[in-house]
């Protein structure tokens, strides 16, 4: 496909969430290392995937400019938030972020509905299911945080985080 058929603002958007998500990579990782200095192992890999799965949401945009001809536009990445008073203070980034995402993913569509850009538009439709999906994990996290009252439920919580945020509720 020509890129003549893409609109500069669908363009600006589609680069714009791209660089989202690899900001949004560098959080999760900045969250994996702060866990891990914490000894949250648990907290920690649940970030490293997410921080993974950020990169691979990143890639998805790269892949449809670069299927349309158009060249991906990567922006300076600013550092991400890196000291945290609590873990609960960890959770609400987290979520924060995920909000953050929701609301970009929605303004690329909003752009792909305007220019009646159809590919780009079941791109996003695919971001969008996702996004319900990321919420709803970040809201079930910090909920849980702020329930692990002792450093006991602190510590079954870390132990258990990816089985309960990933669904897996198998085992236990």
């Amino acid at each position: 496909m020509s890129n003549s058929k893409v609109s500069s603002k669908v363009l600006v958007e589609l680069n714009r969430q791209l660089n989202q998500e690899l900001n949004a990579a560098q959080g999760y990782l900045a969250l994996s290392l702060w866990c891990d200095l914490q000894n949250l192992a648990g907290f920690s890999s649940f970030f490293a995937t997410q921080a993974a799965e950020e990169r691979e949401h990143a890639a998805k945009i790269t892949k449809h400019l670069l299927d349309r001809n158009l060249a991906p536009e990567l922006a300076p990445i600013p550092a991400p938030k890196q000291g945290f008073k609590s873990l609960l203070d960890v959770a609400l980034l987290a979520q924060a972020m995920e909000q953050a995402n929701t609301q970009g993913i929605h303004a690329t569509y909003e752009a792909a509905l305007a220019a009646k850009d159809f590919p780009a538009q079941v791109l996003m439709h695919w971001f969008i299911n996702e996004q319900v999906e990321e919420e709803a994990w970040a809201a079930e996290m910090v909920e849980r945080v702020q329930a692990a009252s002792c450093a006991g439920s602190l510590s079954d919580l870390d132990r258990h985080i990816e089985r309960y945020l990933s669904g897996d509720k198998k085992a236990g």
